[in-house]
């Protein structure tokens, strides 16, 4: 059973509300919430938590005191969200992931573990670790190894960190089970993490360029059969519309952690121009997220029709 009974949770965009929805399964677990997204009533966020809000029934809450959703407390603040929890969950965009760091360090107990789900490069990890343990909690990096979206909060990750096992045995019965020690050193997970992104979400982008071209001329089928005398699968055409659509469905998120693999390129003193060159890419499909289509040529003709548009 669990030793963690209060919970806060740093970001509430796609992984949060995940993490928060499977998290409030566990009989006797507290969470509270906290997105500067809050501020702003008609945020994604925002919405979220009405929605969970909506779900509640007979609680009342002094004014001035955070608003109950499911279960949930949405916090005033950060440091309202920190103050007094056992586990603290930071999942908030790459670039804010220092950010969210310092300010949890201004509330964390000690002993509160800090769990970084963030991608975000190795050298952003070492900063964020060094402010938390300054303040006494105790850093976990996390690295999801696949889309949270299938196995939600027992996705695969990988730990790193002094404090790998004391966190997993504290958070015994919590779900996550696909978490598994790494590391004994912050920003190894990392590391691997955003180097395995620049050949996933590098061949997207390879993708998307190559077979727009290959569609103006005709001969994308052409090329796909080629594809597999080198690189064989058994379905291409499939694995294309696949690979494609994420970048145009999830492309503004794909970027930024492009962005964050170029870092982590660029501080293991090698020049980052390949990873630069697909975030650029990645963030060009998603402007065109109304042309997704589960059909690649369908999906094609519709990104060069936008294309065309906006020249």
């Amino acid at each position: 059973m669990s030793g963690v009974r209060v919970i806060a949770l740093i970001g509430f965009g796609e992984v949060g509300q995940i993490l928060c929805d499977d998290l409030l399964a566990q009989c006797g677990v507290r969470v509270r919430a906290w997105d500067t997204a809050f501020a702003n009533p008609g945020s994604g966020p925002s919405a979220a938590a009405r929605e969970r809000r909506a779900c509640v029934a007979g609680m009342d809450y002094p004014a001035g005191q955070p608003v109950v959703i499911e279960g949930v407390l949405a916090a005033p603040s950060s440091a309202a969200a920190v103050a007094g929890a056992d586990l603290v969950i930071s999942a908030v965009t790459a670039d804010q992931t220092l950010l969210a760091a310092e300010t949890a360090a201004a509330a964390i107990g000690p002993g509160a573990f800090f769990l970084d789900l963030n991608s975000s490069s190795p050298g952003r990890k070492i900063d964020a670790a060094a402010v938390i343990e300054a303040a006494g909690g105790r850093y976990v990096e996390a690295a999801v190894m696949s889309p949270i979206g299938p196995k939600r909060i027992a996705s695969p990750m990988l730990l790193g960190g002094p404090h790998t096992e004391a966190f997993l045995a504290a958070a015994d019965g919590l779900g996550f089970a696909g978490a598994r020690p790494y590391a004994d050193v912050v920003g190894r997970a990392a590391a691997t993490k955003l180097c395995r992104s620049v050949m996933i979400k590098g061949i997207e982008a390879l993708l998307a360029e190559s077979l727009l071209a290959a569609r103006h001329y005709g001969v994308e089928q052409v090329v796909l059969d080629s594809l597999s005398d080198l690189l064989p699968l058994p379905d291409w055409p499939a694995k294309a519309q696949y690979m494609i659509s994420r970048s145009v469905e999830h492309g503004v998120r794909r970027a930024e952690e492009m962005r964050e693999a170029a870092r982590t390129v660029a501080e293991a003193g090698i020049a980052p121009t390949m990873s630069l060159a697909a975030a650029e890419r990645q963030a060009w499909a998603a402007a065109r997220r109304s042309a997704l289509s589960p059909d690649l040529a369908t999906m094609l003709d519709a990104v060069i029709r936008d294309m065309e548009a906006s020249a």
